[in-house]
């Protein structure tokens, strides 16, 4: 009989590629991670994983039982949600992980709303960004990811994930108050192409937003300077290092001094953010009430110009 345990274990491989890496994730050694592999392919009887210079990659026997992986997690999930609903699952602990705005945004005003509609639940948040939840819940670190499309993301039909839009918001052009489009009602992309450019790094699913819509107005932008800080990106435009474009909602209470904010012309680079949770469980009694707040918390995002 082929243990649940070991399954999780055979998906953490497949997402991360590498042994070392699955068991960091799953808080296990590598010993452990392979012992528990070979323990699997001796129930069922096939090779599942071949090991070479750049990492592990599954057998087509491995991706067969990948397959049917998904489906059981999923089945066990909403099993425990089951469960969680027949004892009443009125009281207990959510685990949350988002990007900083999002905590701003959606997360905080959940919290504040599940104090008052159901106060026996209790969120535990931790600041990450949309690539690093994601993983964070397929590993069950955390039990929801408020997280941000980008590329190399699981699509919204992945069979591991459940995902529920929260909002979308454009990006805007912060341009410094000298700059020779600063008195434009709006700012097209093409125009900056010359300029020099302070952005996120890459692998924040920010830096995938600024880069395709660069590369949509027909330019690789010159990132000069890098942050994950909209308050530096920000302070650097001020200080006339170069031209940005950040999300609104992180324009929000902060200090504009020295900077103009304007809409993008044309169709602006947007970002979708959604909550994700293992398939399965958005019907735990702990975790939909915490999804409908974060749900109703979403909010339209106002223009700041």
């Amino acid at each position: 009989m082929i243990e649940a345990r070991r399954l999780h274990i055979l998906r953490a491989v497949a997402d991360h590629r590498t042994v070392t890496a699955a068991a960091a994730a799953l808080y296990l050694t590598p010993s452990a991670v392979s012992q528990q592999l070979t323990a699997l392919e001796q129930e069922t009887g096939h090779r599942l994983v071949e090991r070479g210079a750049r990492g592990v990659r599954l057998t087509p026997a491995g991706e067969i039982l990948l397959s049917h992986t998904n489906a059981v997690l999923a089945q066990l999930e909403r099993a425990e949600a089951e469960l969680a609903a027949y004892s009443s699952g009125s009281a207990g602990t959510v685990s949350v992980a988002s990007f900083a705005t999002g905590i701003g945004l959606v997360v905080a005003p959940a919290l504040a709303r599940l104090a008052r509609t159901a106060p026996g639940i209790l969120l535990r948040v931790q600041d990450a960004e949309g690539d690093a939840s994601l993983p964070m819940v397929l590993d069950r670190q955390v039990d929801v990811a408020v997280a941000v499309e980008y590329r190399g993301a699981p699509d919204a039909d992945d069979p591991r994930l459940a995902h529920i839009p929260l909002y979308a918001e454009p990006f805007d052009a912060v341009v410094p108050q000298s700059h020779r489009l600063a008195d434009r009602g709006e700012v097209p992309l093409a125009e900056l192409a010359k300029d020099p450019w302070i952005g996120p790094y890459p692998g924040n699913p920010c830096h995938d937003v600024v880069v395709l819509a660069c590369e949509h107005a027909g330019f690789q932008p010159r990132l000069e300077h890098s942050s994950d800080d909209f308050r530096a990106v920000v302070a650097l435009a001020s200080a006339d290092a170069g031209v940005a474009l950040v999300p609104r909602s992180a324009l929000q209470g902060m200090d504009l001094a020295g900077v103009v904010v304007r809409p993008v012309d044309g169709v602006a680079p947007t970002r979708r953010v959604f909550a994700a949770v293992r398939r399965g469980a958005e019907t735990h009694p702990l975790i939909l009430p915490v999804l409908e707040a974060l749900a109703d918390a979403a909010p339209g995002v106002p223009h700041l110009g």
